[in-house]
């Protein structure tokens, strides 16, 4: 079998205002990156469109190490979608380059179901992550400026929320001291986070047009002051110059699958540690140029479709018209099939139709694909196999078909939120964390207690929360894998992320800054005869 670079490589691209052309852009619309890489204007946006194009949400049960494969699906069913005579498109996420050197390579697809140029799209891209790491520590800068000019002032700051970024994986720079040397500033513990999780990133995703990103970047919560008052970014000042940062990363990008369908990716928040999404523009624009959309939420339903459906369709105004649950053989062997049937039905409890598609690979036996169709009947949902990977598009039709029939005869209807926003920020957790995973209790740990009373002095407490936990289970325990019940779910801290516009809770053993294995996919990669090898 050929590797993912091979087969981009060898796959004739169309020049991408051809693509364009295929969705009714105009070339004039086009800011090029290349022959094969374009950012957009938000002014493609149409809201009548969007209200009447078909969502579809790729989600799956909990992945395992090398995960599950939602990426490839998702760019095989669209491929699929246009086969079968369907204006179809994708929405998905930009790849960060700290997996991309790390443990999980990149995230553009896979074998003949990929989004191309894969090098670019897995690297700098158009410059989205750096335009946010930039943006993010502007402010870090700007925060230490702050706290040096005013020393011992009353609006002196005496904590700080606010943490640099770097769009790698590097644990040394999880805990530093900044400041250090004469004259350098004040001395103080702080430190780095990857940028996939900065509130920039989440603020981008969520932001739907260059005023309401203006109203977000203003409401960053950067720290508290001596007199116990929150201190905003718009207190500071400096929102200007972050619009002028983020003015280009706020157009999405257009790039093409390797059957030429479009895809529309821009933005990358992790969905352990944020909202797992692309971006509501992204998803918009998709839906204002296609019939049927294919998006993703990141890891398992527990995670990303939880917060796809409670944060980002919620603010957006959007929902999907069904979700599609994706399995593997080695998912269902590590998890079982009652990890499945449990996301199914939690899927359901938030008003969502599923089916249920294996993506298969090329040791699964018939055997095992009818035990799996068998289990689906008794769950009373759709499932069809699909071979993305290997086949592209045209093993996704059986999928595809799939999902026509089921959107035409048994749409989803109004989400049913896990909680309401006049929920207090405990019910939403552990409506959350009972409801879906199950958990027998939920408790505070002292420094959340604190967190959870400054939110509800501050009147913060009508955001949505977005629960940062391990992937691997419904618990917050990643070797409880399956499908645990009546544990405890520990909140550690409740994180302001209010120019999101959401609390984040986290538990467990979550870090915002991941290290790199014993073995990096780093020494796998280098430039033979002047072309990339061994970026996965």
């Amino acid at each position: 079998m050929k590797t993912d670079i091979q087969i981009a490589r060898e796959t004739p691209l169309k020049p991408i205002q051809e693509i364009a052309a295929n969705y009714g852009i105009d070339e004039s619309c086009l800011v090029y990156y290349g022959k094969h890489i374009a950012k957009l204007p938000t002014s493609l946006i149409h809201e009548e469109k969007v209200r009447r194009s078909n969502l579809i949400l790729m989600t799956a049960m909990s992945p395992t190490k090398s995960g599950i494969g939602k990426t490839t699906v998702s760019i095989g069913l669209s491929m699929a979608f246009n086969r079968l005579g369907k204006k179809s498109a994708l929405a998905l996420r930009e790849p960060s380059m700290g997996p991309c050197f790390g443990m999980k390579g990149g995230a553009s697809g896979g074998g003949y179901s990929q989004v191309l140029p894969m090098e670019k799209i897995n690297l700098h891209f158009t410059g989205d992550m750096h335009a946010i790491t930039s943006a993010n520590n502007l402010i870090a800068a700007l925060v230490d400026n702050y706290i040096f000019r005013h020393q011992g002032k009353p609006d002196q700051l005496k904590t700080v929320f606010w943490r640099r970024v770097m769009d790698m994986n590097d644990r040394a720079l999880r805990s530093i001291v900044t400041g250090l040397g004469d004259g350098n500033g004040v001395v103080r513990e702080a430190g780095f986070d990857i940028t996939p999780a900065s509130e920039i990133m989440a603020i981008l995703c969520l932001a739907t047009d260059m005023d309401d990103l203006r109203r977000r970047l203003e409401n960053i919560l950067l720290g508290i002051t001596c007199e116990g008052k929150p201190f905003y970014m718009r207190d500071m000042g400096g929102v200007g110059a972050l619009l002028v940062l983020l003015m280009d990363a706020m157009q999405p990008n257009l790039v093409q699958t390797t059957e030429h369908t479009a895809a529309f990716i821009h933005g990358g928040p992790f969905a352990n540690i944020a909202h797992g999404c692309n971006s509501v523009l992204a998803t918009k624009m998709a839906m204002s140029c296609s019939d049927y959309v294919v998006t993703e939420a990141g890891f398992g339903a527990d995670l990303g479709a939880e917060k796809f459906l409670d944060i980002k369709c919620r603010m957006a105004g959007i929902q999907p018209k069904m979700c599609v649950l994706v399995v593997t053989t080695r998912g269902l062997a590590e998890g079982g099939f009652d990890n499945m049937a449990r996301h199914v039905e939690n899927l359901q409890k938030l008003g969502q139709t599923v089916v249920v598609t294996l993506n298969r690979f090329g040791d699964d036996t018939d055997e095992q694909v009818e035990e799996i169709r068998k289990r689906c009947e008794q769950l009373g949902v759709g499932f069809a196999p699909n071979e993305a990977f290997l086949h592209g598009g045209e093993g996704c039709e059986e999928l595809a078909k799939l999902c026509l029939k089921t959107i035409s005869e048994h749409p989803s209807g109004h989400i049913q939120f896990a909680y309401q926003l006049d929920d207090s920020i405990e019910q939403k957790v552990e409506k959350i964390a009972t409801n879906i995973y199950r958990a027998g209790r939920v408790e505070f740990t002292t420094k959340a207690r604190k967190a959870l009373q400054r939110i509800n002095e501050w009147g913060l407490s009508r955001l949505p929360v977005c629960i940062a936990k391990t992937q691997y289970s419904f618990s917050d325990d990643p070797k409880a894998i399956g499908v645990p019940e009546g544990f405890t779910f520990t909140v550690r801290d409740l994180v302001v992320s209010a120019g999101a516009g959401m609390i984040v809770a986290i538990s467990g053993d979550i870090l915002r800054m991941p290290g790199l294995p014993l073995h990096p996919q780093s020494e796998n990669i280098d430039i033979i005869n002047g072309e990339i090898e061994g970026l996965a």
